[in-house]
C-alpha cells in the first residue's frame, strides 16, 4: 500500500474536496477549517432542499465582508438571489487580513430571517465577533431588503467551554435553525428558534464532531461501492 498524506484528497462532495487531513481536525481538541465548515453547511443544504434556504460558505461570507469595492459586490451577489430567501446562514470568522486564506481564530454565525427582518449573530464565545458579524451584516443587508433590516446580538447562545469548539457550536446552531425553518419557523410556533437552540446545542456539540466523522466516512463508502 502507497504511503498517505494529510493533503490527500478523500471526498469530493457538491463542490467541497475534503481531505486526510480534515479527518484529523475533527477529533478534538483542534479549530475547524474552512472545508470542514463549509462541508457540513453544503450536507445541510441537501438534507433542507427549501429554495427559500441559503447556506454561505465560509469564504463567499469573507469575501462579501471584505470586498473593497461596491460594484464588484454588486455584480457578485446578483446569482445569490437573496430577496428571494426566507432564511440566510452565514459562517463569520474573525480574520482581518485578505491576503491571509483561512485565517482567523474565532467562528460565529450570522441568521437572517426575513420573517422578522433582522439578522441575528450567535457567538459561542461572550461576542467576540461582534465586529466581524456587523462589518457582514452592513455588507450583506442591502442584497437582502431595503436597508432596513435590524441586527440582534444573542446574547443568550451557549457559551463554549474550551478554546477550539467555536467551529462545532456554529455548525450546531446551523443545522438546529434549519431544523426549527423545515418545520415551520414562526408559522407553526409564536417564537423564533432561540429556545431551540438554548435547549439543544449544549448537547449537540458533545457527539457532532463524531457525527460529522461517521458522515464522512459513510459517504467515502457510498462513492467507493459506486465505482
Amino acid at each position: 500500500m502507497g504511503n498517505t498524506s494529510g493533503d490527500d484528497k478523500i471526498l469530493g462532495y457538491n463542490d467541497v474536496v475534503l481531505r486526510r487531513s480534515d479527518l484529523e481536525i475533527l477529533k478534538a481538541p483542534n479549530f475547524l477549517n474552512d472545508r470542514v465548515i463549509e462541508f457540513y453547511l453544503s450536507y445541510l443544504a441537501t438534507v433542507h432542499t427549501s429554495p427559500t434556504i441559503s447556506l454561505i460558505p465560509p469564504s463567499i461570507a469573507f469575501w462579501i465582508s471584505n470586498c473593497p469595492d461596491a460594484e464588484s459586490l454588486k455584480e457578485f451577489m446578483k446569482p445569490f438571489r437573496l430577496r428571494d430567501i426566507d432564511l440566510l446562514i452565514l459562517p463569520v470568522n474573525d480574520n482581518l487580513d485578505v491576503e491571509l486564506a483561512e485565517g482567523g481564530l474565532h467562528w460565529s454565525l450570522l441568521v437572517y430571517y426575513r420573517e422578522a427582518n433582522s439578522f441575528f449573530h450567535h457567538d459561542s464565545l461572550m461576542g467576540v465577533n461582534r465586529f466581524n458579524a456587523k462589518q457582514l451584516f452592513k455588507a450583506v443587508s442591502p442584497f437582502v431588503s431595503n436597508g432596513d433590516a435590524a441586527y440582534r446580538e444573542c446574547s443568550d447562545t451557549p457559551q463554549q467551554k474550551n478554546g477550539y469548539d467555536c467551529g462545532v457550536y456554529v455548525l450546531a446552531i446551523a443545522k438546529v435553525v434549519c431544523q426549527w425553518f423545515s418545520s415551520g419557523g414562526m408559522k407553526n410556533r409564536d417564537e423564533l428558534w432561540f429556545t431551540d437552540v438554548k435547549e439543544t446545542v449544549p448537547e449537540l456539540v458533545t457527539y457532532l464532531r463524531e457525527d460529522i466523522l461517521v458522515l464522512i466516512k459513510r459517504l467515502m463508502s457510498e462513492k467507493s461501492a459506486s465505482k
